[in-house]
């Protein structure tokens, strides 16, 4: 799971924050060493030990968010919990524990008090980040979660490292070379003159142009990639001496940024009607799933306030039962 921690001050806003009603389920899951049971008491208590001190930032804030559409059970969560305050050197210190679900993903905030009250001074926080991303991987790990490409290797995060070959891989992700193959010799096959092979082409989804290069003639598809129409009819056994018969001189042909300023020109209206399609769509589903979610989560309160209701008379009922094995009289208060 990730894990996102800070110093901080602050008690009463970050006690609203974790509080807060915007998500559908608040859990306060523990309070541990606190005269208050509620997490604006807790709070306001480690704040009013820090006074002692001179420090500002007297909480220590942890996020646990584990990956998409994994469940992680309470056990793993209390584990975590523990081997964290234990790597940050907070191992004992007061804490607060709440659990959030929004959208159906649960995680969880811990708060631990950094003021070491046997010294009164604050527990030093030094490469709190570093801890917390080495543990990190080291729960993806243990659990065999898939580990986001970031968090591998911190190297990985910048762009610049990614070459030019793997970059325009990426953008023809999901082509197979043998249908781009296959457009052009189709294409050549069904042409037999200059008009009909450029037709062709961008029936295709290519424009034919010039190459940067003297002597080349290429073809550009809607994602920028540049293709040479002799290499995609080796198959067929033309060179460029066929390609040029038939399309002529190369030096009358667009070039390859005219080719793609067409290509943008041409795909400006399809790609806004398609946005404007997906956009009205996206609203109808949004619409829908927001009222299912709104049913589901008054399902689940209502669940949970009959479960809890269901509990206490059942509690009630067990005392009920237990007094009523004590006989009355002199001889009841033997029983007591």
């Amino acid at each position: 799971m990730i894990l996102k921690g800070n110093s901080r001050g602050g008690a009463k806003n970050l006690a609203l924050h974790l509080m807060k009603e915007e998500n559908e389920h608040v859990e306060v899951h523990e309070i541990r060493g606190f005269m208050s049971q509620t997490v604006m008491g807790a709070l306001n208590e480690m704040y009013a030990i820090s006074r002692a001190t001179k420090c500002d930032q007297f909480m220590y804030h942890c996020s646990f968010s584990p990956p998409p559409n994994e469940i992680v059970s309470i056990e793993d969560y209390e584990a975590a919990f523990d081997e964290t305050e234990k790597r940050l050197g907070l191992e004992g210190q007061s804490r607060v524990v709440v659990f959030h679900e929004k959208e159906g993903r649960r995680h969880a905030h811990v708060v631990w008090s950094r003021i070491d009250t046997k010294e009164m001074k604050a527990i030093n926080m030094s490469f709190d980040r570093r801890k917390l991303i080495t543990y990190s991987r080291e729960l993806f790990l243990k659990h065999k979660w898939k580990m986001p490409r970031g968090l591998i290797l911190s190297e990985e995060r910048d762009p610049r490292n990614f070459t030019l070959a793997e970059w325009q891989q990426a953008k023809r992700a999901g082509k197979d070379p043998r249908d781009i193959q296959a457009s052009f010799e189709d294409a050549w096959a069904i042409s037999d003159s200059k008009a009909g092979f450029i037709h062709a082409m961008e029936e295709r989804g290519y424009v034919v142009a010039k190459g940067d290069k003297k002597g080349r003639i290429v073809a550009v598809d809607f994602h920028g990639g540049v293709y040479s129409i002799p290499r995609q009819l080796k198959m067929l056994k033309m060179t460029i001496e066929h390609v040029r018969a038939r399309l002529g001189d190369e030096q009358e042909l667009q070039s390859v940024d005219q080719a793609k300023h067409k290509i943008a020109n041409d795909m400006l209206p399809v790609l806004k009607a398609c946005k404007d399609e997906l956009k009205t769509r996206a609203n109808h589903q949004k619409e829908d799933l927001s009222h299912e979610r709104e049913n589901l989560v008054e399902n689940q309160r209502s669940d949970r306030k009959e479960f809890i209701h269901g509990l206490k008379q059942r509690s009630h009922k067990e005392n009920l039962a237990r007094q009523a094995r004590f006989r009355g009289g002199f001889k009841g208060i033997w029983d007591r």
